[in-house]
Order: structure tokens, then C-alpha cells, then sequence
């Protein structure tokens, strides 16, 4: 269960309520005036709470659960206890995920708060609901939309722009940079830096300046201590709705379309790009200069160092195909026991 010192909570909620939030179907319509306080796992639930079964995997756990109510695909709604209310929804984890978040919603300022030990720049405009917390330098003539939240130390270099609901966590910097509304940058991030840009001869590395931006669509996560660098010429161009883990790398120029999912200590190079909805799996490296086509799948640890068909599923180093690599390993596993 969540720790109320940390975690603010909302509610109670009727189940009719909570089935509309997570866009679920009550199995028993008679369960709809049922009262539900938190949320909580389905070892630790009792009557007043709320979960979920996110596979068939847990099912053993479902049959023992005390909760008052569980979300659960159709298919496992017999394995749910009679005293507990199904919720049904074919995305259990999904439904889950917005009744959680009703329960616990991001805490929003009334009115414009700046900490007296924050650094705010004369030329900055702060709009309306926006909170600055103390450490937290805001350079000239940056524009912050409405209930943005600057956590402390953090630092909003001159001109940068962005949107409505926007987070940039502790000890961040966001430099060179324009975001939409509802960009939720995690501590320690780096954001527009220069590239990695240097003319290599015998004569010794010359510095290619860095003069493009960071471009940042709406709903986008920036995982903590991930670093983002700014165009060299072009733009660095995330998309909206991406979700990019910890510890990850984006060269100079780097494109994502919309949706990307990108796990933590991968390392992309500078000027690929990555269409809608690709995959990128834990410490994957990808080459410059590539195209990651749409829906393509990276498995963890792969080296991609040419061009991705869109939905290709690719593994290994090189990485070559799933299925492929599997025979591969196959293939070296039968050898290894003659």
C-alpha cells in the first residue's frame, strides 16, 4: 500500500466511478454503490481496496486475494473470489493505471509559488499555477505554461520554452530547448548539451560548433541522469507521447516519432532516426546515421548497425533477426556438446 507520508490520496470512489475511470465493465452491476479507498496488491488488499491481475502468471494469487474489488481480463474473471467485485477490461494493467492515478493524482499549486531561494530571471514568464522550488535557476526570457512544477537545483537555461504541466525533477538542466505541455523530466537529466562533434585529423579535434535546438512533443518522460544533446545544425526531435528510461544517451540530431519506448543504458548515435512506436530494449546501442522503422523491436543488449524494416524484431550483435538468432544460438549450443 502507499505511504501516505509520501503520497497524497484522493477519493473514496464507488466502483461505478472507478469502472468509468479505467474504462472497465462491473461483472455484477449490484456491486456499483460498492465504496473503494485505495488501491493495493492483490497479497495485501483487504475489502476496501482495489487491484489487479496483470497475467495468468498471478492467477494463484487472484483465488487467495481479500480485495474488495480486482480488475481482470474476461478471460480470468471465474478465478476471481466470490466476495471480491470484478472490474473487467481486456487492458487490466492499463485501467489500473488510470484508477491508480485517480487515486493518486500530481499535486497542483492554487497559485504561482516561487521559493525566496530560487533564481528567477527578471525576463522569465512564470504563468499562472506554476511552483519554483528553492535551488532552482530560471534564465532570461524563458517561458514556463501553467502548473509547471521546477524541482530544486534545478536549472531552465536563457530562452527555453516550455508548455502546460511540465516537471523537470532535481538537479536536472534543460538547455537550448522547446517542450510541450505535460513533459516530465526526471532528476538529473540532461537536456540540450552540446553534441559530440569534433573533426578528427593528425593536426589534433577540431570542435564542430552545435547550433541546433532540442524539440520536445506533449506527453513525454525523460528518465533520471539521461542526456539528451541538442542539434549540431538540425534539431534533436523527440516525439510526442515517447518514453525514454534512466541512464539513456541521445546523440546530436536524433529523431523519434511518436510513442517510442527507449530502456535504460541504451546508446543511440547521432542523426538516427526512429519512426512511430519502436522498441528499444535495455543497453541496446544503435549506430549513426540509421532509420529504425515504425513498430521495429530492439532486444536488449543488441548492436544495430544498419537500416531497421518497420516491425522487423531484431537480436543479438550484429543483430539479425529473433528467430534467427535463436537457430544461431541453437546451432553453437549443439556444437559445444560434441
Amino acid at each position: 500500500m502507499p505511504d501516505h507520508r509520501f503520497f497524497k490520496k484522493a477519493g473514496p470512489f464507488t466502483l461505478k466511478q472507478l469502472a468509468e475511470i479505467g474504462g472497465c465493465e462491473l461483472l455484477k452491476p449490484e456491486d456499483a454503490d460498492k465504496q473503494i479507498d485505495n488501491v493495493n496488491s492483490l497479497h495485501d488488499a483487504g475489502q476496501t481496496d482495489i487491484s489487479f491481475l496483470l497475467s495468468k502468471k498471478y492467477v494463484g494469487d487472484v483465488e487467495k486475494t481479500s480485495a474488495g474489488a480486482c480488475i481482470v481480463h474476461p478471460d480470468f474473471a471465474a478465478s476471481v473470489p466470490e466476495n471480491t467485485a470484478v472490474l473487467l477490461s481486456k487492458e487490466p494493467y492499463r485501467s489500473y493505471g488510470l484508477i491508480a492515478s485517480a487515486f493518486y493524482p500530481l499535486e497542483k499549486t492554487e497559485k504561482t509559488v516561487v521559493h525566496p531561494k530560487a533564481i528567477v530571471a527578471s525576463t522569465a514568464v512564470i504563468s499562472e499555477g506554476s511552483r519554483i522550488d528553492a535551488g532552482a535557476v530560471i534564465g532570461e526570457n524563458v517561458t514556463l505554461g501553467k502548473n509547471c512544477h521546477i524541482r530544486p537545483n534545478a536549472v531552465i537555461g536563457d530562452n527555453v520554452v516550455m508548455g502546460d504541466d511540465c516537471i523537470v525533477g532535481e538537479n536536472a538542466s534543460v538547455l537550448y530547448t522547446l517542450a510541450g505541455n505535460q513533459v516530465y523530466i526526471y532528476p538529473g537529466a540532461r537536456i540540450g548539451q552540446d553534441g559530440f562533434g569534433f573533426f578528427m585529423s593528425p593536426k589534433g579535434h577540431t570542435k564542430i560548433p552545435q547550433l541546433g535546438r532540442v524539440v520536445i512533443g506533449n506527453d513525454v518522460e525523460i528518465g533520471a541522469n539521461t542526456t539528451i544533446d541538442r542539434g549540431a545544425l538540425g534539431d534533436t526531435v523527440i516525439g510526442d507521447g515517447t518514453r525514454i528510461d534512466n541512464l539513456v544517451q541521445f546523440g546530436h540530431n536524433v529523431q523519434t516519432g511518436k510513442c517510442c519506448v527507449v530502456v535504460s543504458q541504451v546508446g543511440i548515435a547521432g542523426s538516427t532516426i526512429l519512426g512511430d512506436f519502436v522498441v528499444l530494449a535495455g543497453q541496446a546501442g544503435v549506430a549513426g546515421h540509421l532509420k529504425i522503422g515504425s513498430g521495429a523491436q530492439i532486444a536488449g543488449q543488441s548492436g544495430i548497425i544498419r537500416d531497421v524494416e518497420p516491425m522487423e524484431s531484431l537480436m543479438g550483435t550484429p543483430a539479425v533477426p529473433i528467430k534467427e538468432f535463436m537457430r544461431q544460438a541453437a546451432t553453437l549450443k549443439k556444437l559445444i556438446k560434441r
